[in-house]
This record gives structure tokens, sequence and C-alpha cells, in this order.
């Protein structure tokens, strides 16, 4: 069951002007569920993406670089299957995302380089091309009568429940929303966004400002989080400004800028922690602050460390407080002259460790209540510096070991 996540409330979810959703069900892996997702976006639309580092990474992952970097941002329509991750499947994987786009692009009537293209699931399988463009029809006819629920519902995977956020804020006047939807569960630790995820906002903004502002949104939300440490061959995260609200935001200074630019990170940050919240057996979520870190990349090194080590991961679904595990993990975060005399390690408001060996007033008793509560707050001090940060992670039950030797049955 997820850790402290519900379905988000279908009118919580602000529609974007200008934003139209359409969704099928094709029958791309499993009947009777939506698995395509078509979005349509008005004439002067922008649009900035991040995408997986990962070397192997997926042939629409290719194609939406290339229709970014051909339509310089400005995009008329997303495209999402889940099922088939079109990864591994060499030029015939290549061909069968471009055809999507073509597919899409006749319908809308727009140049197949206006058209994103995304998909999730199995990798090194193809595309079953002919339900799929049944299924893109099907989701363009009926594009104006879905919303964002409907869209975060098409887009799942192992996912249990659909991932959606949103606010409104108000810049220079005119009210304007941000609303998000994103997807993932397993093979989660982006190493530039999320597995796929989507925000839009219906505020005017030039395609350079977004373009930097998708990347720090990035950084602060699914760049700080992780599940089992595997990157994705298909993690995509694109960033849409509609314009249709008539608000403009020409730089940071603008008016309302910085209160729009917070509600895209809050809605990034919601969607990424509700990935954790959700990962694939989870039974806890885990907040790991690291503070006083000589640079941001020594904190988030130490971060992972923490995170990504089994043996800690299993320590808290076990809710057993074996904490020199974290210690330990620390130790091999790479930080060469890292002086443990100076490290301070608390578990919420539990003072663990300290001068380099457990504090003298920390009981284990202390130490299993705080591990037995579903949410988490571990908090390293090393005393080297003023940098900062926050990686979210969760436990690593039977479950997620039953849930991925099964994955494809």
């Amino acid at each position: 069951m997820p850790v402290n996540l519900e379905v988000p409330a279908r009118e919580t979810l602000r529609p974007v002007a200008g934003v139209d959703i359409g969704t099928a069900m094709a029958g791309l892996r499993k009947a009777n569920r939506r698995d395509v997702l078509v979005m349509r976006l008005p004439p002067g639309t922008a649009a900035a993406g991040v995408f997986t580092t990962n070397r192997f990474c997926a042939a629409p992952v290719q194609v939406c670089r290339e229709h970014l970097a051909a339509s310089g941002g400005a995009i008329r329509a997303l495209l999402v299957n889940t099922g088939c991750a079109n990864a591994g499947t060499g030029a015939r994987g290549l061909a069968d995302a471009r055809a999507s786009c073509d597919e899409v692009a006749r319908l809308l009537g727009c140049e197949p380089a206006q058209v994103l293209p995304f998909s999730t699931g199995v990798i090194l399988e193809h595309l079953p091309m002919q339900r799929l463009l049944a299924g893109i029809e099907t989701a363009v006819t009926g594009l104006g009568s879905g919303d964002w629920l409907d869209a975060a519902q098409a887009i799942m995977t192992t996912d249990t429940l659909p991932k959606a956020a949103s606010r409104e804020v108000d810049v220079g006047g005119r009210r304007v929303a941000v609303t998000g939807v994103a997807k993932g569960a397993g093979m989660i630790r982006p190493n530039m966004a999320t597995m796929l995820g989507c925000v839009a906002t219906d505020a005017a903004l030039p395609q350079a400002l977004l373009a930097r502002w998708v990347r720090e949104a990035a950084d602060v939300s699914f760049n700080r989080v992780t599940v089992d440490g595997d990157t994705s061959t298909n993690d995509s995260f694109v960033l849409l400004a509609s314009g249709a609200s008539a608000a403009v935001v020409a730089d940071d200074a603008a008016p309302g800028a910085a209160p729009l630019k917070a509600a895209i990170v809050e809605v990034a940050q919601q969607l990424a922690q509700a990935i954790v919240r959700d990962g694939e057996g989870a039974t806890k979520f885990i907040a790991i602050t690291v503070e006083r870190a000589a640079s941001p990349a020594e904190a988030a090194a130490v971060a992972y460390a923490i995170a990504h080590s089994p043996l800690v991961k299993t320590a808290f679904f076990a809710s057993d407080p074996n904490l020199g595990r974290i210690l330990a993990a620390i130790g091999y975060a790479g930080i060469a002259d890292l002086d443990v005399d100076g490290i301070d390690l608390y578990l919420d408001d539990v003072h663990v460790a300290t001068r380099g060996g457990r504090h003298p007033a920390y009981r284990e008793e202390d130490g299993q209540r705080v591990m037995k509560q579903a949410e988490i707050g571990i908090r390293v001090v090393l005393g080297r510096g003023t940098a900062a940060t926050t990686v979210w992670t969760c436990d690593l039950s039977h479950d997620y070991v039953s849930i991925n030797a099964d994955y494809r049955s």
C-alpha cells in the first residue's frame, strides 16, 4: 500500500487553459485500462524538457530531443503510451516513435516536429503499432472530454495510484493554473528529471526561461528521489506554458514570476514525493537531510549513499534500529577527507551518534520508536560547510522483489 498517499480529488486539479486532454484504452499490454494519452496544446505554447542520462535512452527520448530542437520548443501536442517503453528497439523503434508522431500531427493538423512522444513499460519490446495508432485516433476524438486525473491514470504502469498535483497563483493580477502529472514506482533514481512527468501552466513564458526553470525544478524534486537506485531509459520531464491565461512572465524579475516558479517547484516536489510514497513494495517514506556539507554535491552524495544502501533500506522495513548501517553509508560516500568526529546523526528527534560514536543518551528503544513510524526523518550534520540538501526515499520490502520478479507476467 502507498505510504500516506491517496488518489487526488478530481475537482482539486485545476484545468490549464488551452490544454485539451484525451485518453484511450488501446490494450497495449492489459485490457480495460487507459494506456494512451494525447494532450493538444494551443498555438504559441512553449515547451522545454529534461531527459534521462542513460546512454541506452529510449527511442521516444531521442525523438523528443530532436523535435524540441527542430521546433524551437513550439510544441502543439504530447503523446504518451504505457505498456511498452520502446527502448532497446534500434532503428525500428525510432521509426515507430516517428510514425506515432506523424499520426498525431495528421489528426491535429500540425507538424510532426511539434509532437513530443513518451513511452513507458517493458524494455526490449516493439510497440504494437496497429493498436497504438487506433488508440491515438480514439484519444484525439475524445480531446476535451478528459481531465488531469484521467491523464494521470493513462500513464500508470506499476503505480498503484495516479499521481497529480495542482496550484493556482496570481500573476500580474490574473489567476494562473499550474497542474501536473507523473508516473513511477520502480526503476527510480532519475539522473535528470522523473520517469514520466509533465507540468503545465497557462501563463506565457519565453522558451529560454522555461528551459532554465525546468532544470531548476527537476534538481530540487525529481533529481532528489530514489526508490531503487536504477536510472530508467525513458526518464522525461517536460514543462509547458500555454499562454492562454494572457498572463505573461518575461523573466525572473517580472511581476508574479517568483510565485509562479514556486508553484511549479511545489507541484514537481509533490509529484516526486508521490512516486516515492508509491514505491514498489514501500511501507516507509524516508526524508534524508544532509546539513553543513562543503558543497551541494557532497551533501547529495552522502544522502544518496544512505538512500541506496540495501542494508539501510531493509532495516527500515523491519523497523530494526541497526543504525550503524547509516554511519557506514556516510563513510563510503566518497568524501576522502571526512572527519567522522565532526558528524552528528539524528533519527527524527533522537540524537543517535556524535563525535564518531554512539551518543551517550541514545537508547535503542527510542530508535525503534521512530523506525516503526510510516514517515521517518534522517538528519546528518557533517560540520564541513553551509551546503544542505534533502533526498526522499523508501524502504525495501519483500514485495519489491515480488513485483519486479513478476513484472512481465
